[in-house]
């Protein structure tokens, strides 16, 4: 897979994880499913949440 995919997935799994945390008590089934969306893309590339900004080179020079 080309890294500007890996990238855009990473990217995507960061905007779903805040969809969820901002949506948790306006809507908690749709925020759980974001998350676990969230989850899966990261599952996929063996990246923990933790470590997404190092996945996507954040603040690297």
């Amino acid at each position: 897979m080309p890294l500007d995919d890996r990238r855009d997935d990473l990217l995507v799994a960061v905007a779903l994880t805040e969809f969820s945390v901002h949506y948790e008590t306006v809507d908690p089934d749709l925020s759980r499913r974001a998350w676990q969306l969230a989850a899966d893309r990261l599952l996929e590339y063996d990246v923990g949440p933790r470590d997404v900004d190092e996945a996507l080179e954040i603040g690297a020079e």
